[in-house]
């Protein structure tokens, strides 16, 4: 029994720390998976800025048209702007994948780009929603950018034209005697082409977008355990009923 707890709590903790972006605050990310114009928003919006250089390599383009109801020639006017190896136009049921190996990778960021399909489920959508909109400019970094949820990132801020240019404001405190800087608060520097709330939107929009490819399927099991629910609770009430007429006669 002990070690059964032990192994629970082993798995909790790394998603709990994960979960804390290193004591910086998460907003809470305003997700509705059931709404799949804001999937296939964000579908759109990862396509644009994602894929180019993460794959979501656990996903097909037509799983997300058969979800969304986009059908084949929107699919490829909104998704697909790829070929094969022979040139070919990529094929609607192909897995989103790309051309960047893990060598070049290393050589243009110093890391190898992470696979994007179960990122929301290993972080959590606040994670997610928190680190795409604090980016900062820090002159530091090879990118000249940071992150306050993800501190010395290595990915460049690709959704900087669209919300602008942040800067730090920094703060001193005292921890355990000694004078450190930290990071107060995020104001905008240089604006983008959105507004505050129209970035914010975006990458909610995204950020959906990424909680319905970790689990696709997760509506219909919602669906799903609602009817098997409502099943369990007429069934009792009849298994009640029974057991109350097989033993009338003996109460």
């Amino acid at each position: 029994m002990k070690k059964q707890l032990l192994t629970i709590l082993m798995s909790v903790v790394p998603t709990v720390t994960l979960a804390a972006g290193g004591g910086v605050h998460l907003d809470d990310a305003p997700i509705d998976i059931a709404d799949m114009e804001s999937v296939k928003r964000g579908a759109k919006h990862f396509v644009d800025y994602c894929l180019s250089c993460h794959e979501a390599s656990y996903m097909r383009y037509n799983r997300i048209a058969m979800d969304t109801g986009m059908s084949d020639g929107e699919l490829r006017e909104n998704l697909i702007f790829t070929t094969n190896e022979k040139g070919e136009p990529t094929k609607v049921g192909s897995l989103m994948k790309v051309a960047m190996t893990d060598e070049y990778a290393k050589k243009a960021f110093g890391t190898e780009v992470p696979d994007l399909t179960l990122s929301a489920r290993a972080r959590g959508a606040d994670w997610l929603y928190t680190y795409l909109r604090t980016f900062y400019v820090d002159p530091n970094r090879p990118t000249g950018m940071n992150n306050l949820v993800f501190p010395d990132v290595s990915m460049p801020n690709v959704l900087g034209s669209l919300q602008g240019i942040q800067k730090a404001v920094y703060k001193t405190q005292t921890r355990q005697g000694v004078e450190v800087e930290t990071v107060d608060k995020l104001e905008l520097a240089q604006p983008g082409t959105m507004t505050a709330e129209e970035f914010d939107a975006f990458v909610a929009d995204l950020v959906n977008f990424m909680v319905y490819l970790g689990e696709p399927v997760q509506n219909e099991r919602r669906s799903l355990g609602v009817k098997v629910l409502i099943f369990l609770a007429i069934f009792g009430v009849l298994a009640y009923l029974l057991k109350k007429e097989y033993w009338k006669d003996v109460h």
